[in-house]
């Protein structure tokens, strides 16, 4: 079930990106991103579509997962 980013207040927000960076990782080869920083891209991308907030009743777990990634299921 897709969750839209505007349902959440904005410390749930954050705190489930911040999440979702920290197990991602800030390395992105030469250069590393501070977690501030890949924060503000992954809000930029649910609030351009490219990304979602997905929740999964099977699992009871929430993730952030590119939109097209969705889009190419069956």
């Amino acid at each position: 079930m897709i969750i839209p980013f505007t349902d959440l207040n904005s410390e749930t927000l954050d705190n489930l990106i911040e999440q979702f960076v920290l197990q991602e990782g800030t390395e992105y080869g030469e250069q590393d991103v501070s977690l501030s920083e890949k924060v503000i891209q992954v809000k930029q991308q649910l609030k351009i579509g490219e990304a979602v907030i997905v929740y999964s009743e099977l699992h009871e777990s929430v993730n952030i997962v590119p939109a097209a990634q969705l889009r190419n299921k069956p």
